[in-house]
């Protein structure tokens, strides 16, 4: 690809920021609700681990530039293709599994605008496949294009997210934290299930590298657009969380579909409630316009190695893995209409722990990865990197433990599906 049809700096950013800042943070304040204002202690915890795995993906940016994959092409690096082909698998899961939860959450902030989406399933559903199906033509063009969105949303989402947690200091009610610990788990199983559900929201810290081949001056841009990108969200994140939380009494946050929407109108009344409304509908379409983009190039990078079915490494004029963004979005609306059976917050926490849980997997990889590879350069474990590296790995361990039995059950249902494929592939290549 020639330098001029790559993106830069800024796009990358917008990218990192783009996909993070969707509807995890939109939504999350419901979910948390039930457990109370220990609720921000997870937040604190799921950002820490967050600048942890993105140092790990700076790193790596570093070490593997212009590559096309990123948590796939490290594992590949320094573990061989099953534990790739298990951890493109996972991710890719994950990827359309996060695609299905944003289209859940955009559909709750249009019923702000549209009452109608709150009372008929059927219209909820139809909503929320005409928009997996936009992004997925938009995903079509070429990437300069899809950058250009990405950035626009990215700005237009995070200054009113921002400007709730500025305002929302000046209306924080303490009582709405207190009991501290709301739900009947003890203090440190509260954080890690608070810390596991917040860390859908820091999802994407590794998009940079995912298309480091379509990258300018990918060595340096992908460390930086990572560690920037990951910053400004925990800055957004903490502020207008507390703000949420402090703003709405939890009985009433822990069934609302638009908590950003309500706490703009006990600021500002009923036309901020809109404005916001509105802010959150942009930002989950940023968010899923990003996704949308991840979920092509993760099995197109696997195909290209003989590790996914061919058909997911072929390209339009645009060079765009269209047929790969297709299938993916089949599986996504397939799974967004099974989880309408559900309520909105329900189905929201469900996916979002799935996909928590398929995408730690490849963090978990990422981190052994980096430790490896810098081992073998340096022979010795006391290096800064290899410290932080294993840092992130035992964060990894804790988020998958919190993820719970059910989730891990799922999780590994989806691994084990993949591995008749690995074999069936395997035996393909080698006749």
């Amino acid at each position: 690809m020639s330098n001029s049809n790559k993106i830069g700096l800024l796009s990358s950013t917008a990218l990192v920021v783009g996909n993070m800042i969707g509807s995890g943070i939109f939504l999350l304040p419901a979910s948390l609700a039930l457990y109370g204002g220990i609720g921000m202690i997870g937040w604190v915890f799921a950002a820490l681990g967050a600048l942890l795995i993105a140092y790990v993906y700076g790193a790596l940016g570093k070490i593997a530039p212009n590559t096309i994959g990123g948590p796939y092409i490290y594992t590949r690096i320094s573990f061989g293709n099953f534990s790739a082909f298990l951890v493109a698998w996972g991710y890719w899961v994950a990827i359309w599994a996060t695609n299905a939860a944003i289209a859940v959450a955009l559909v709750g902030y249009l019923e702000v605008f549209f009452p109608i989406l709150g009372s008929s399933p059927l219209i909820s559903i139809l909503t929320g496949l005409l928009f997996i199906w936009l992004f997925t033509y938009i995903n079509s063009k070429p990437l300069k294009t899809i950058a250009s969105i990405q950035i626009i949303t990215t700005i237009l989402k995070v200054l009113p997210i921002l400007a709730i947690g500025f305002f929302g200091v000046f209306f924080i009610n303490w009582d709405n934290f207190i009991p501290f610990n709301r739900s009947e788990l003890s203090s440190f199983g509260a954080i890690t299930t608070t810390t596991t559900l917040t860390l859908f929201a820091f999802l994407g810290m590794e998009s940079a590298g995912i298309i480091s081949g379509e990258t300018k001056n990918a060595s340096k841009t992908v460390n930086k657009a990572t560690l920037i990108g990951t910053v400004i969200t925990i800055l957004v994140y903490l502020s207008s969380s507390l703000a949420i939380m402090g703003v709405i009494p939890p009985e009433t946050l822990q069934s609302s579909t638009a908590p950003f929407a309500d706490a703009a109108n006990i600021f500002w009344g009923d036309s901020a409630k809109f404005i916001i409304a509105g802010c959150a509908i942009i930002a989950t379409i940023g968010a899923l316009n990003g996704w949308i983009l991840l979920q092509g190039r993760i099995p197109m990078a696997a195909a290209l190695d003989g590790l996914f079915p061919k058909v997911f490494k072929k390209q339009n004029d645009n060079k765009s893995p269209v047929i790969g963004i297709v299938i993916s979005s089949i599986l996504a609306s397939l799974l967004m209409m099974f989880n309408f059976s559900k309520s909105l917050v329900e189905a929201f926490t469900f996916m979002m722990t799935l996909s928590t849980l398929s995408c730690v997997i490849p963090y978990l990889f990422s981190a052994a990865s980096l430790a490896l590879i810098l081992f073998n350069k340096h022979k010795r474990l006391n290096h800064p990197s290899i410290r932080v590296s294993f840092l992130a790995f035992c964060f990894c361990i804790w988020i998958i433990i919190g993820c719970g039995y059910e989730i891990v059950f799922y999780g590994t249902i989806l691994l084990l599906v993949g591995i008749p494929f690995y074999l069936y592939l395997k035996k393909k290549n080698n006749e």
